[in-house]
C-alpha cells in the first residue's frame, strides 16, 4: 500500500469539538470507510457533485424559463465530459490525496483553474457540434456557477470530515505487526500515527542490531505470531543503513501471505516525500521545485501578452503625448535603452521614457536623486507619475519581463547588491516585472542603503513563494493607487 507519512498529524490544525460517539465497549465508533479510500471517495464525491450540478440547471432553466430546449441528455453528455477533465486535471496534480485535502486555500485555488479549464474545451465542443438549440447557454452559465459553488462548499465539508476523522481516529482500518529499531511506545513515533489512520498495532517488535546471530530466531518469531492470526499487514520501520539486515528479513517473511511495508527513518524519508519522474529507465527525485509550474507560466505569460497588448493600445496617445513633450523639452531621443539583470541573470535592453539628460549605462550607474539636477523638466513629471516606465509594456510584449515581479536593477547595480544582500539572487528566479509586491508596500525610488533594497528582496521573495494570479491580479488593481499616493517617487 502507499504508506501515509507520519507528519500528516502537522496538518491537523483545526480542532473540532464534537461530541465523541463510542461504542459499547467504550472505543470511539469507527467510520465505515478506511483512509486509504479517501481518494476514490473525493473523485466519486466531485463526479456526483458535477453530474448535480449540471441536471440541475437544466433543471432550474426550465423552471425560469418555461423552456424545454434544455435536453437532460445533454446535461448528462456535458457532465461526463467536464468531470472527466476536471478529475484528471486534479489527479495529475496530486490534489486528491488526503494531506492535499486538508489544504483548503490550495483546494480551491486548483478546482477553479480546473473548472475554468474544462469549460474552456467545453464550450469549445458545444461550438463545434453547435448544440445551442439542445442547450442553450443559459443553461451552461448555470451550470458552470452551481458547479463551481458546489465543489468550493464539498471542499470545505471534506476537510471538516478529514479533520475529525483524524483528530477523533474514526477511520476503520485492519491489525497490523510492526517492526521497528526505534524506541517501542504507544505515544511516540510510528504507533500513534498508524492508530490515527485507523489501524490498531497488535503486535510490536524490536528489529535485531545488524549483523546480529539471531535473525533466523527473530524471523520465525515474527511468523508464528503472524501466522494464524487475523493480522492484514507488516509494518518495518528501520534506519536504511540497515537495509541488508531489513532485505533479508523480508526474504524470510516470504513464507507469510501478508505485505510488508517499509517506513525509512532519518534523510531518505524526506528524499522519498519529493515528487519523483522517470529519466528512461532512471528515477529521478526532484529535490528544488520551481517557483512556477509549466501550467502557471503559461497562465502568467497568456495574462502578460493580453495585458500588455490591450495597455499598449489604450495609451496610445499617451505615449504620444509623452514622446512630444520630451523632444520638445530637451535634445535626445524618447526613449532610454538600459542594461538590466533578468530571469536567470539574463541580461536585457529595458525601454524607458528619457528623463534625464545623460543617457548612463555601463559599469557605473548613479541612481537618481531627490535634487537631481539631470533631470529635466519634463523627466520630473514623468517619473513622479511613473509614466516613464510604460514603454516597458514592451518589455512584457517580448518575454523579457513580466506584468508583476521583482523591479529589475541596472546590471552594475546588480553586482553589488548581491555582495551585500543576503538571498538576493533568489529574485531572479522568475522575471522581473513593470511593477511587484514591493512597490505598492512603497518601495520605490532609489535604494540609497543596504536596509532599503534589503526591505524590497523580503517582499520580492514572499511573492516568488506565494504567487498566484489573485495575487498579480491586487497587485496591478493597487499599483495606480500607489502611484497617487507618490511614496518615494521623483
Amino acid at each position: 500500500m502507499n504508506f501515509i507519512n507520519r507528519e500528516i498529524a502537522a496538518g491537523l490544525h483545526e480542532e473540532i469539538a464534537l461530541d465523541e460517539c463510542k461504542s459499547p465497549s467504550g472505543a470511539p465508533r469507527k467510520w465505515p470507510i478506511r483512509y486509504r479510500s479517501i481518494e476514490l471517495v473525493a473523485v466519486c464525491s466531485d463526479i456526483i457533485m458535477i453530474a448535480f450540478a449540471s441536471i440541475g440547471a437544466v433543471l432550474l432553466y426550465r423552471l425560469c424559463f418555461g423552456s424545454i430546449a434544455a435536453g437532460l441528455a445533454h446535461a448528462v453528455g456535458s457532465a461526463l465530459v467536464v468531470s472527466a477533465m476536471f478529475v484528471s486535471l486534479l489527479r495529475v496534480q496530486n490534489m486528491y490525496r488526503p494531506t492535499e485535502l486538508l489544504v483548503l486555500r490550495s483546494q480551491i485555488r486548483s478546482v477553479c483553474r480546473a473548472w475554468l479549464f474544462a469549460f474552456v474545451v467545453l464550450a469549445a465542443v458545444a461550438g463545434l457540434i453547435d448544440v445551442k438549440d439542445e442547450y442553450p447557454r443559459g443553461a451552461g452559465a448555470a451550470f458552470a456557477l452551481i458547479g463551481l459553488a458546489l465543489l468550493a462548499v464539498q471542499r470545505m465539508l471534506m476537510k471538516r470530515l478529514l479533520t475529525r476523522g483524524l483528530s477523533k481516529r474514526r477511520f476503520a482500518g485492519g491489525n497490523l505487526i510492526l517492526i521497528s529499531d526505534q524506541p517501542q511506545s504507544n505515544d511516540v513515533g510510528l504507533v500513534p500515527s498508524l492508530n490515527m489512520l485507523g489501524f490498531s498495532v497488535t503486535q510490536q517488535f524490536r528489529l535485531p542490531r545488524s549483523g546480529s546471530n539471531n535473525r533466523k530466531r527473530f524471523s520465525s518469531h515474527v511468523i508464528e505470531n503472524a501466522r494464524g492470526s487475523n493480522v492484514e499487514e507488516i509494518i518495518l520501520e528501520a534506519d536504511p543503513s540497515q537495509w541488508s539486515e531489513v532485505r533479508a528479513l523480508v526474504a524470510e517473511l516470504r513464507v507469510l501471505p501478508t505485505p510488508v511495508s517499509f517506513v525509512p527513518i532519518g534523510a531518505l524519508a524526506e528524499i522519498l516525500r519529493r515528487p519523483t519522474r522517470d529519466l528512461g529507465s532512471t528515477v529521478s527525485v526532484e529535490v528544488q521545485r520551481g517557483p512556477l509550474t509549466k501550467l502557471e507560466r503559461a497562465i502568467k505569460r497568456a495574462t502578460d501578452l493580453v495585458g500588455s497588448g490591450v495597455a499598449l493600445i489604450v495609451l496610445s496617445p499617451l505615449f504620444a503625448v509623452a514622446a512630444i513633450a520630451i523632444k520638445l523639452d530637451s535634445p535626445g531621443p524618447v526613449l532610454f535603452r538600459q542594461q538590466r539583470c533578468g530571469f536567470n541573470g539574463r541580461s536585457f535592453s529595458i525601454y524607458k521614457f528619457r528623463t534625464m539628460s545623460v543617457l548612463e549605462d555601463g559599469p557605473l550607474v548613479i541612481q537618481a536623486r531627490p535634487v537631481d539636477s539631470r533631470v529635466t523638466r519634463v523627466g520630473k513629471w514623468l517619473r513622479r507619475t511613473s509614466i516613464d516606465e510604460l514603454p516597458q509594456l514592451l518589455n512584457v510584449l517580448d518575454g523579457s519581463m513580466s506584468l508583476v515581479g521583482p523591479r529589475p536593477h541596472a546590471v552594475s547595480q546588480d553586482g553589488q547588491f548581491d555582495k551585500v544582500i543576503r538571498n538576493y539572487a533568489f529574485r531572479r528566479r522568475v522575471k522581473p516585472g513593470l511593477t511587484g509586491w514591493a512597490q505598492v508596500h512603497g518601495c520605490r525610488g532609489p535604494t540609497p542603503t543596504a536596509a532599503s533594497i534589503e526591505r524590497r528582496v523580503d517582499y520580492d521573495l514572499w511573492y516568488i513563494d506565494n504567487w498566484s494570479v489573485r495575487l498579480d491580479l491586487a497587485i496591478l488593481i493597487q499599483t495606480p493607487i500607489e502611484v497617487v499616493r507618490a511614496r518615494n517617487a521623483y
